[in-house]
């Protein structure tokens, strides 16, 4: 069975397209919109420790947003914060960009916004969001969960689902089904690689680009 550094490894060499890909072809859901570097073109992938938020409600006071999942989270994760899209509030903000980055997290992919941006560039830690607001959670949010299912856009994220984010997009790959969708998320690699080194070759367009080819399909003649 192949390790989780490896598949994170393995992982790492492709870009969400090809996951994307893959995980139409395996009727999976495919990779999710919106969802963009607020600095720089990092790509994280790692396993995912989740948070969920919710509106604030008057009452006792309990832990800061997203603090028990940075406590959780290690070298091998990638924090998953919901907040059903909201970007009239922020809900990732530097000390906690500081204190993932402290515990070795790979990065964070928020359904919402976030702030502090300068200081997740400072340090280098990769923040993914729905866009880029000043204001506090301290009064809009408070968090309802962490470590259970929660819902990024369109896909269910469980723990341990692999989360991979670039600057095109998100895509979340089951646990059940990592070596699975790896195998054909390189095959679509291999293919597209293939199709550029004929089109440099001089091969047309039109020849080298077949849907039949891309889908990995062999054609008659």
């Amino acid at each position: 069975m192949t390790s989780q550094s490896t598949l994170l490894e393995q992982y790492a060499a492709l870009d969400s397209a090809a996951v994307s890909d893959a995980l139409d072809a395996l009727d999976l859901t495919p990779g999710q919109a919106g969802f963009l570097p607020v600095w720089g073109t990092p790509k994280i992938v790692g396993f995912a420790v989740t948070v969920q938020l919710e509106p604030y409600q008057p009452g006792p006071s309990g832990a800061h947003i997203g603090a028990t999942a940075v406590a959780d989270a290690n070298e091998s994760n990638v924090i998953v914060v919901a907040n059903d899209g909201r970007t009239d509030v922020s809900c990732w903000g530097g000390l906690l960009s500081l204190g993932a980055s402290l515990n070795g997290v790979r990065g964070v992919v928020a359904d919402g916004a976030c702030r502090d941006v300068h200081e997740a560039c400072e340090i280098g830690f990769p923040v993914f969001a729905k866009g880029r607001i000043p204001a506090t959670a301290r009064g809009r949010l408070q968090q309802r969960s962490t470590g259970e299912p929660v819902r990024l856009g369109e896909v269910t994220v469980t723990p341990g689902d692999l989360v991979l984010a670039d600057e095109t997009g998100v895509v979340v790959v089951p646990v059940a089904h990592l070596q699975t969708v790896l195998d054909h998320a390189q095959g679509v690699a291999a293919r597209e690689q293939a199709i550029a080194a004929d089109l440099r070759a001089g091969v047309a367009l039109h020849e080298a680009m077949r849907d039949a080819r891309l889908a990995g399909i062999t054609e008659e003649h």
